[in-house]
């Protein structure tokens, strides 16, 4: 089978800025451990005063982009994945693209001449972490840029596409021409739930791409927010992952799959009206470092075997094994070649 870009992300290209800080940062800047959400106005010092501290760190990151270098990394086939996005002219840009190429992942990224690059501030007490999201130029990718005939040529060549839901707030018209692109050629679509904030703020644009999701993946809380936002009134992570997996579908090529993560309680997985649970790799706690980029990490390492049609335990297996290894490790970063049988 031809691995070369079978697998394609589009979403929000960010620098993770990266730092521990304390509870005092967290209150000052109203932040709550465990979320995700976009940077207002109250924020924008902090990035300043966490630039400024002895810790920190910067990482190529952006949730879809972390979930591509980790299926890169899995899979160890030079250019079997590619990435879109939209990154700022300046030098957070190039340190992304840099850190892109290095990792092996193809990318095409729409270049804004006047926005900065994207910034995530990644707080992290005691290994559990907030992010932050500034989107800036991440914030400016348009559909033309997709539509450009050697980008486009991408969209053709992939078999398999995968889009956090974050890139709903972003650039919903190029979600739906990957995913009338994929249900007309009977390739597979996965996207994420990706935050609380997107299935309570964005539920429009979420329920118009969902009919087009082959996987849908998610943590425990977004699940329960999915679920109260449409009413459901129910907290059971595996009976929301079944509804949701029987949400109508435009294709009948695909049966939809919900894989729903729970930190260290097993992984959810609802197919054909059956429910199964997986457990994780237990961690003892001094051995975390920090959560930031588990999610992530788990959905490429799960794509890294779907990818080669391995069954659904394998691709649960892998995801386990990535996200653990990445939680051992400051932001979403790994080894150089991944040990995973």
């Amino acid at each position: 089978m031809a691995y070369e870009g079978i697998l394609l992300g589009m979403g929000n290209p960010l620098l993770d800025i990266s730092a521990v800080v304390d509870e005092e940062f967290l209150k000052k800047y109203d932040i709550k451990l465990n979320n995700a959400i976009l940077a207002e106005e109250k924020h924008l010092p902090m990035y300043e005063e966490m630039a400024a501290k002895p810790n920190v760190e910067y990482i190529a990151g952006g949730a879809t982009q972390n979930s591509i270098k980790v299926a890169q990394w899995m899979l160890q086939i030079p250019g079997a994945t590619g990435y879109m996005g939209c990154i700022g002219k300046d030098k957070f840009g190039e340190e992304m693209k840099k850190n892109s190429k290095a990792a092996g992942v193809n990318v095409h990224y729409l270049e804004d001449e006047s926005t900065p690059t994207g910034t995530c501030a990644v707080c992290v007490v005691g290994g559990e972490r907030s992010l932050i999201a500034n989107l800036s130029a991440a914030n400016c990718y348009k559909s033309d840029h997709l539509k450009k005939p050697e980008n486009w040529a991408l969209v053709e060549k992939a078999k398999y596409f995968y889009i956090a839901g974050f890139f709903l707030t972003v650039s919903p018209d190029s979600i739906q021409l990957v995913a009338e692109h994929a249900a007309a050629k009977n390739k597979v679509f996965a996207m994420n739930l990706s935050a609380p904030f997107i299935c309570e703020f964005f539920k429009d644009v979420q329920e118009k791409a969902l009919p087009y999701v082959d996987f849908v993946f998610g943590n425990e809380t977004e699940a329960r927010t999915f679920s109260k936002v449409h009413g459901w009134e129910t907290d059971d992570i595996a009976e929301i992952a079944l509804k949701i997996s029987q949400w109508p579908k435009a294709s009948g090529t695909h049966k939809r799959i919900t894989v729903i993560t729970q930190g260290a309680d097993p992984v959810v997985v609802a197919e054909d009206g059956k429910v199964k649970q997986f457990p994780v790799i237990p961690l003892p706690k001094e051995k975390l470092v920090d959560t930031n980029g588990a999610g992530d990490a788990f959905v490429g390492g799960f794509l890294s075997q779907l990818v080669q049609e391995n069954p659904i335990e394998d691709c649960v297996k892998a995801g386990c094994y990535a996200s653990n290894v990445i939680i051992q490790r400051s932001g979403c970063t790994y080894p150089e070649k991944p040990e995973f049988k």
